[in-house]
């Protein structure tokens, strides 16, 4: 997608972003921010929600060595800083390593454990494979 905003890289010895946000979703993160302060993404592994990516302040998902950063995102559009980061488990990792992952936003609810639920909208995620030699 070629507006996209794509994510710092953060896995170690790699040189690609492996996460990107479409313009939709970088809009309402902007707004979610000055609802609710710092915010931050983890990608759902099933189970209630499917493979949502999941949006909550920041901390209030406490990662741990069982995730994995996949990307940092600045929404500061030149203001002040706004860094969001986005996870997802080591093991959801091991089967989803072959694909880049982009958050859009599509009309509808999401979880309600996710700060966009009450707006209509939900983030989701578009994927497609990578393109690298393994």
């Amino acid at each position: 997608m070629p507006d996209t905003l794509k994510a710092a890289v953060t896995l170690p010895g790699e040189e690609f972003s492996r996460v990107a946000l479409t313009p939709a979703a970088v809009q309402l993160l902007r707004k979610l921010w000055l609802q609710h302060g710092p915010l931050m993404f983890h990608q759902s592994g099933g189970c209630c929600d499917g493979s949502s990516p999941m949006c909550y302040p920041a901390g209030d998902f406490i990662t741990a060595e069982a995730d994995v950063l996949l990307g940092l995102f600045d929404l500061s559009d030149g203001l002040e800083p706004r860094p969001l980061e986005f996870w997802m488990s080591r093991e959801q990792f091991s089967y989803w390593s072959h694909t880049h992952l982009t958050v859009d936003v599509v009309a509808g609810r999401g979880s309600g454990f996710s700060v966009e639920a009450p707006e209509g909208k939900r983030f989701l995620i578009r994927s497609t494979l990578m393109d690298w030699p393994a």
